[in-house]
């Protein structure tokens, strides 16, 4: 038997993800993996507090490792945190790094690149699948969503709080992903054949955060939890509680 770590987001992606693991029966997954911002104690990006992170995964019944990240960490800080803390999981034993990713080539080029140097290997078992499929395929195995935040570009506040269901699937606009492979959109996912019960949650308020254009000089095949885009950004956010 082989030991693998899990890039966990929270999400439906990831969700989905360590769902369809189940092919390759030769692979345990030892932990879940992710990344949260150090000074707001939530996951990068999709802007969920580390609460409901953690009762994610007493659901699932994996051990989770937290990998904190300085704001605005640059690709070389970066970088650097994540060899660390995955040169510690080689040395534990594990050889393979487990990721959501669909599509972005360059994405799993830098992923691949950055284990090769600790000797460590990338799953993919989503790759090259269709995003629309995985979207139907994620509600008929009975998963349970909702999107907490949304890139302005691409969606209005509106869409949040909403479930991943066919009716929202039908109401997204032809230049997003179903998926939102392309950051258009983040979840949350409360429910689903890898949880022994639904995590209780409620909704709280709507947020939002301005990022400024990616300098140049900063895009440099760097992929930590930034926005990297030629214009300014709002991202709106839910904010989501546990529910007691």
């Amino acid at each position: 038997m082989e030991h693998a770590v899990l890039n966990w987001s929270g999400g439906k992606d990831s969700a989905f993800c360590l769902y369809r693991c189940a092919y390759y029966p030769d692979i345990e997954i030892k932990y879940l993996l992710t990344t949260l911002s150090e000074s707001y104690n939530r996951i990068s990006m999709h802007g969920v507090r580390r609460e409901l992170l953690r009762l994610q995964a007493a659901g699932i019944g994996k051990e989770l490792k937290e990998i904190f990240l300085p704001e605005s960490a640059s690709c070389s800080i970066y970088d650097e945190i994540m060899r660390r803390n995955l040169t510690e999981l080689k040395e534990e034993g594990i050889d393979y790094s487990i990721f959501g990713d669909i599509f972005l080539e360059d994405l799993r080029q830098y992923r691949e690149s950055r284990l090769a140097e600790i000797t460590m290997k990338g799953l993919f078992p989503l790759w090259n699948l269709n995003t629309g499929k995985i979207m139907t395929d994620f509600i008929e195995a009975g998963f349970k969503a909702v999107i907490v935040s949304v890139n302005d570009n691409y969606l209005n506040k509106s869409f949040l709080g909403r479930t991943i269901d066919n009716s929202l699937l039908n109401d997204l606009p032809a230049n997003v992903d179903p998926c939102g492979e392309y950051g258009e959109f983040h979840t949350f996912v409360y429910d689903g054949p890898i949880f022994k019960n639904p995590i209780p949650f409620e909704c709280g308020e709507v947020l939002y955060k301005k990022y400024k254009p990616v300098s140049d000089s900063k895009k440099d095949k760097c992929y930590s939890e930034t926005v990297q885009s030629n214009f300014d950004t709002v991202f709106w956010y839910l904010d989501l509680l546990a529910k007691v």
